[in-house]
């Protein structure tokens, strides 16, 4: 019997080699945001997002609502860039809570890449879906609409937890539904005011910056009820 070193026992087989580091590295860096994204449900919000924008397609294609007038017609197609909005802050709704933001020190940047690469999504989805038919506010009026609505999504969800971020935006829907009737002077009401409006855009990019910090920095709320559980 050949004697067996500790040595011997280190050196590869015969033609086999280490892994590449660079390839390792790739698929570890490429893993977290996956994982990430699954449990936000990201893969069912692009859905959705696709759904919206074939539906705002089909309603401007076949002018639901031009009975009702062009108030009729922008509060249609406004409650789908509302649905577009809460879609997003929904996301934000992580199931494992205190854990993950434990031991997750990437978990800002991947909150604030999620949030704005499914904005930008859902704003091309839109911009395509608007190609149906006549969109009154316009693709600039479509972006500061989208943006504004979902950066009130991303308040409620750092407020409310991110099972209800929906109900912000919805809630500011009813508001708009009311101006739209009416003659509104206050810019923060953005979405009843003109396409080009620059109070409104203001308005708009503030509470989109506003609510993105906020679910960088601190996330939804979920993970408070979490903690308590364990």
């Amino acid at each position: 019997m050949l004697p067996v070193t500790t040595a011997d026992l280190h050196e590869p087989l015969p033609g086999a080699g280490p892994a590449p580091s660079a390839e390792r590295g790739v698929v570890v860096a490429l893993r977290l945001p996956w994982l990430y994204l699954v449990s936000r449900r990201a893969p069912a919000a692009l859905g959705l997002l696709a759904g919206l924008a074939a539906l705002l397609w089909t309603a401007l294609h076949w002018h639901w609502a031009i009975a009702g007038g062009p108030a009729a017609r922008e509060f249609i197609s406004l409650t789908i860039e509302t649905a577009a909005a809460a879609v997003i802050a929904v996301t934000t709704y992580g199931p494992f809570g205190e854990p993950e933001r434990a031991t997750g020190r990437w978990l800002p940047y991947l909150r604030l890449g999620t949030a704005m690469a499914l904005t930008a999504i859902a704003y091309g989805a839109l911009a395509a879906g608007a190609t149906g038919g006549l969109l009154l506010t316009g693709t600039v009026g479509l972006l500061r609409n989208l943006a504004g609505i979902t950066g009130i999504g991303l308040l409620s969800a750092a407020v409310a937890g991110g099972a209800f971020g929906w109900t912000g935006p919805f809630a500011y829907l009813v508001l708009t539904e009311v101006a739209l009737t009416g003659n509104p002077t206050t810019p923060w009401v953005w979405a009843a005011r003109p396409p080009h409006d620059l109070g409104g855009a203001l308005c708009a990019a503030l509470v989109f910056a506003a609510g993105t910090a906020a679910i960088t920095l601190c996330g939804a709320r979920d993970s408070g009820r979490h903690s308590t559980l364990e």
